[in-house]
């Protein structure tokens, strides 16, 4: 065969498998979407959605009398006014002037098909005074109202201290949230003091808001400790002031402090997430062709050294042994961990191709020139892919010690001669035979 024809075979082969790939990555994409979709609702539904803590708020309400004036058009033109006394609803917000927060997170992480979801549960501890700081009108009340993060979750051991005094009990909860009613008589300079506690659990993302839209908040100190090591912070909220490792070495402990602060920022943690199975094998697969190229290139450029007789029909079969470890590892990852599903995909498709070009060119180019560089080239970029920002660079690196290897090993080719056309057969001689 013709060095042309064989690489225009090969070519066609690398396309073919390129369009599987392509296919194949879309598939996986639209499996993992789709449990996605579906799962996600129902693990909320059982578990809990991300939870955004609002802080609680207090207002000074009370009645006042005041003068309604209407006016009326007599049929003669003439018109008459009305003053009707009305009591109307008057309120005054009251700010804290300290907040206390603990709140504990454990992950609690939970596996459904090709996605793993990062459950946690939390216990949160808050304790606020609001000082009354105006003068206050007879008869006057405060309310203290507080929103629960979600209004579907799970509470358990909930406590409404106010004043020392747990009201919980008596509570009525409306569109999750519940409001505390503090009778007169009330007096300036009065402390109104409240403190809750709750058991909850959600996902993805735990958040406190302490003031809501831009406001001010004083005395302030909020401790988070988590039992995982890798910690985030969700966007638009506000970095620690301090950090420290758990005494227990389970987790870290995060502290917020400050003493006057002006705000529209929330504090929050990013539960940590495993590596996704349906988004890896994406992945993996529309990035497959690029190894593959680099193994071609390998096998073709030793072929020709070696002088061995590879038909583009083998680099098919060889094509179809790493399609093999993608399409293993799609449908194996949602059963077993995604490193073992990653390993058996990654033993089935060496063994295949090792097997087959034992047989095609020997056991020790199979083993050694071939059988590593499908360890470098498939496995050791596929292992990349579990490590965040370092395909790009492992396939630099690869890229590069395939070019030196090629340069140190081809250096003293003439490829002139190696692409010409081969010469035509020498004509027989001695005499024709009779027709």
């Amino acid at each position: 065969m013709s060095p042309f024809l064989r690489l225009f075979g090969i070519t066609c082969v690398f396309m073919l498998a390129l369009v599987s790939w392509m296919l194949l990555g879309g598939v996986t994409t639209a499996r993992t979407t789709d449990q996605s979709g579906s799962l996600s609702s129902r693990v909320q539904a059982l578990w809990g959605s991300p939870q955004s803590q609002q802080a609680p708020t207090a207002a000074l309400v009370w009645r006042e009398l005041t003068n309604h004036e209407e006016e009326f058009t007599q049929a003669n033109g003439e018109v008459t006014r009305k003053v009707t006394p009305v009591w109307e609803s008057k309120s005054a917000v009251i700010v804290p002037n300290q907040t206390r927060i603990d709140a504990n997170l454990a992950l609690d992480e939970r596996r459904k098909g090709l996605m793993w979801f990062p459950l946690y549960d939390v216990t949160f501890a808050g304790s606020w005074r609001f000082p009354i700081e105006t003068s206050v009108p007879a008869g006057a009340e405060v309310q203290i109202g507080f929103a629960f993060p979600d209004a579907e979750g799970l509470y358990d051991n909930f406590t409404f201290v106010v004043d020392g005094v747990d009201v919980a009990r008596g509570l009525r909860t409306e569109a999750g949230q519940v409001t505390a009613t503090i009778p007169g008589p009330l007096h300036t300079g009065q402390i109104v003091t409240l403190a809750i506690t709750y058991s909850s659990r959600g996902m993805t993302e735990w958040r406190y808001v302490p003031s809501r839209a831009v406001g001010q908040v004083e005395d302030f100190q909020l401790t988070l400790k988590t039992d995982f090591a890798a910690i985030d912070f969700p966007a638009m909220t506000l970095s620690p002031t301090a950090k420290a490792p758990r005494s227990d070495s389970r987790g870290w402990q995060l502290d917020w402090t400050f003493a006057r602060l002006v705000t529209g920022q929330s504090i929050g943690m990013t539960m940590p997430t495993r590596i996704q199975p349906g988004e890896l094998a994406s992945m993996l697969s529309f990035s497959a062709p690029i190894p593959l190229a680099l193994y071609f290139v390998w096998i073709y450029v030793l072929g020709l050294l070696k002088r061995y007789e590879i038909h583009p029909i083998n680099y098919l079969f060889l094509a179809a042994s790493f399609f093999a470890f993608n399409l293993l590892f799609a449908y194996t990852a949602d059963i077993l961990p995604v490193e073992w599903a990653f390993g058996v995909a990654s033993a089935v498709s060496v063994l295949l191709a090792v097997s087959y070009l034992r047989l095609v060119v020997g056991a020790r180019f199979a083993l050694l020139e071939a059988g590593v560089a499908q360890l470098l080239y498939q496995v050791g970029f596929g292992v990349a892919h579990f490590y965040d920002g370092y395909t790009g660079l492992t396939i630099t690196v690869l890229g590069i010690l395939t070019l030196f290897a090629l340069m140190q090993l081809t250096g003293r080719i003439q490829w002139s001669a190696v692409f010409a056309s081969e010469p035509a057969p020498p004509e027989p001689t001695g005499p024709r035979p009779a027709v």
